[in-house]
């Protein structure tokens, strides 16, 4: 696995609605731009080998380091992997779709659901939402949620993007009534 920069962000929300939030609504995302384990193969019609040598050390490098970025317990997570031009979305897709990746993050939040995703293509400096949801229940509707993440330089043709996103909380000011208030 060739990472060429590891990208933190923490958006940390203060007010929202004309209301202060407090504690302030933390949201953390670490991203690692990667060279493709695909690229210039021409089409790959086997992907095993590149995730078995990729994708758990992606989970392992990144899912600590997002929990770390949070500082506190996450309660809502989400995932991202974002191809460069020369790719295609389903080497992404490949690296986050497997419990080699995504376990790591699991544990690690001591989650039990599936973690929501995004994969697109696109170029350097392309905007992406990574979808959040609860840690234990993806039903709970106070932490559905996006965060939108921007890295200038990245990815390359060859590259992918792969990243995680947690949250401490819902989101800021929520009043959805639980789901199964409806009928």
């Amino acid at each position: 696995m060739n990472v060429r920069k590891m990208v933190t962000v923490i958006e940390e929300i203060r007010a929202e609605g004309g209301r202060a939030v407090s504690p302030p609504a933390t949201v953390a995302v670490v991203a690692a731009v990667i060279e493709n384990p695909w690229a210039g193969q021409g089409f790959v019609e086997d992907l095993a080998p590149g995730i078995e040598a990729n994708a758990s050390d992606l989970g392992a490098l990144l899912a600590p380091a997002v929990l770390e970025a949070l500082g506190a317990p996450a309660e809502a997570y989400g995932k991202a992997a974002i191809v460069g031009l020369d790719g295609e979305i389903e080497h992404g897709s490949a690296l986050i779709h497997t419990l080699r990746f995504g376990d790591h993050f699991r544990k690690a939040a001591q989650a039990g659901t599936l973690l929501p995703a995004v994969e697109k293509r696109g170029p350097a400096g392309v905007v992406f939402d990574i979808p959040l949801k609860h840690i234990t229940d993806a039903t709970i509707r106070s932490h559905h949620q996006s965060v939108e993440v921007r890295i200038a330089d990245a990815p390359h043709p060859d590259e992918i993007v792969i990243g995680l996103a947690a949250a401490a909380q819902g989101r800021p000011q929520q009043r959805l009534a639980d789901l199964s208030t409806e009928r």
